[in-house]
């Protein structure tokens, strides 16, 4: 497999005009690529953790909290 030193200077052989053309190839390839990650949404995360709170009434959770705000 080829390095990156390797490629660099292969690309310093290169015509200042297909230099040109390499960055923007590769300027391409690195858009489509960061376009293709899934752009992930706050309501993916909808659900998550609700079993941990099973069985707790939720009023009395919060009479709980405050309360320790007083000690």
């Amino acid at each position: 497999m080829t390095t990156y030193r390797d490629i660099c200077c292969q690309v310093e052989e290169l015509t200042p005009d297909e230099q040109w053309q390499l960055l923007e190839a590769l300027a391409a390839i690195v858009r489509r690529r960061m376009t293709e990650t899934p752009k992930r949404s706050i309501l993916g995360l909808e659900g998550l953790g609700k079993d941990i709170w099973h069985g707790i009434e939720a009023q009395a959770y919060v009479d709980q909290e405050r309360a320790s705000w007083e000690r």
